[in-house]
């Protein structure tokens, strides 16, 4: 593969024919031999593992020359534990019953017929991301499960680690007999392949971005074909009056300090009024005793005080916005206002308040007494996740295979005509 490609318009072309191509076998290849192909992916990365170390060793040099922050270093570093949890991941998702072909519903109709409604594949997926390069496992794996052709177009920051994982996934293919063009890897960094798959209506179906706000911002003003897509994970935790002191404590200091790069990090803290000065006070002094920079509202003493724009922020770094509200109402009315519709959590022993945060905020994932650090397709047992979708499509919240078919009927009768 070579970084720079002259015809990007034909390059793309060829890509898009040829994984429309593949869309007609994989929409029918057999559970067993899709599952063929992801374990012996895994096989085929795990043996692969030195290389792809080798590789991800050149991505972290150009990561460190281009001033990548320490968020996005971290997105982008491979080691033998996450090559480890990439390989289980495909392991995982291999193992899952087959989402082609599930009856969703079935009913019979007064004039005879008999209907279905199957589960089928999308089609041909684009997945556009940037320095995480287990997405080309995990987008290429869930893809291919629900028997959907996928086009993956890897950051500049992953090109060889992107590379030398889809080398492994291509070995998987081809053990299992099935078309190598069903998982295709853009094989240039230059933005004009991204500008060609916005727009490639004839050839895919959807398009998944997942990275910062600046991507995400661009493929949902520019795309031409559907999105699955959240642009920010703003993500609350409000903290009521109710809620068990050590319970919420552990809590918020997981939330926002196991891993600040992702985008269930938690961005803000929302105290319950009565609680300000106890513990509120307390989960505050935590954060700041664990070196996070705490942007704190009126009555809460922080690092620094917080601006009307810390209320829409999501820092991806050890920051969080803290702000004393008036009860579970309080809280629901800022989220509203302030929310990315991606993560809420509500840490309270009393129902009632867990009954009205849950009914009255429709983010994509909302939680009650856990890390917001758990909203990942993984830890929903998905194996893994091509993205969180915040929008109102039929995919919502983390995307996995399940989330990557569309349906269709099939209408069966006995000699049935209309009148």
């Amino acid at each position: 593969m070579k970084d720079q490609i002259e015809d990007i318009p034909r390059m793309m072309h060829t890509i898009g024919e040829a994984a429309r191509a593949a869309t007609a076998e994989l929409a029918s290849a057999s559970a067993d031999r899709k599952q063929a192909a992801l374990t012996g992916a895994a096989d085929a990365l795990w043996a692969a593992r030195a290389d792809v170390l080798a590789a991800n060793e050149k991505d972290m040099d150009f990561g460190r020359d281009k001033g990548l922050s320490d968020a996005m270093m971290d997105r982008l570093k491979l080691d033998e534990g996450r090559i480890q949890a990439i390989v289980d991941s495909l392991r995982s998702i291999a193992g899952q019953a087959d989402p082609v072909g599930r009856v969703l519903a079935e009913w019979d109709r007064p004039n005879g017929l008999h209907i279905q409604r199957v589960a089928t594949p999308l089609g041909v997926i684009g997945v556009i991301y940037e320095s995480r390069p287990n997405v080309t496992a995990d987008a290429g794996a869930l893809c291919l499960k629900a028997g959907n052709a996928v086009i993956l177009r890897g950051g500049s920051e992953s090109f060889h680690s992107s590379r030398a994982i889809h080398a492994a996934m291509i070995e998987g293919l081809r053990g299992a007999g099935l078309p190598e063009a069903a998982i295709q890897l853009v094989p240039t960094r230059d933005r004009a392949a991204v500008t060609e798959m916005l727009t490639a209506t004839d050839h895919i179906d959807v398009i998944v971005p997942r990275g910062g706000k600046g991507l995400v911002g661009l493929v949902q003003r520019e795309a031409r074909v559907p999105v699955f897509a959240h642009l920010e994970g703003i993500v609350h935790v409000y903290v009521d009056k109710s809620a068990d002191p050590e319970m919420a404590r552990k809590i918020i200091l997981n939330a926002k300090t196991r891993r600040t790069g992702i985008c269930g990090a938690a961005e803000c803290l929302l105290i319950h009024r009565d609680i300000a000065n106890t513990l509120g006070a307390e989960m505050v002094a935590d954060l700041m005793r664990e070196g996070v920079e705490v942007h704190a509202g009126e009555g809460l003493t922080g690092t620094i005080v917080a601006t009307e724009d810390d209320w829409g922020t999501e820092y991806l770094d050890m920051k969080i916005a803290a702000k004393i509200v008036d009860g579970v109402d309080g809280a629901i009315a800022h989220i509203r206002k302030y929310s990315s519709s991606h993560t809420e959590c509500v840490i309270a022993e009393d129902p009632d308040v867990v009954a009205q945060f849950f009914g009255r905020i429709d983010s994509a994932i909302l939680m009650h007494n856990a890390s917001t650090q758990f909203a990942d397709g993984g830890e929903f047992g998905m194996g893994a996740e091509i993205g969180i979708a915040t929008g109102k499509m039929h995919a919502r919240g983390p995307v996995g295979a399940e989330q990557l078919t569309s349906f269709k009927y099939l209408v069966t009768g006995k000699g049935a005509i209309r009148s």
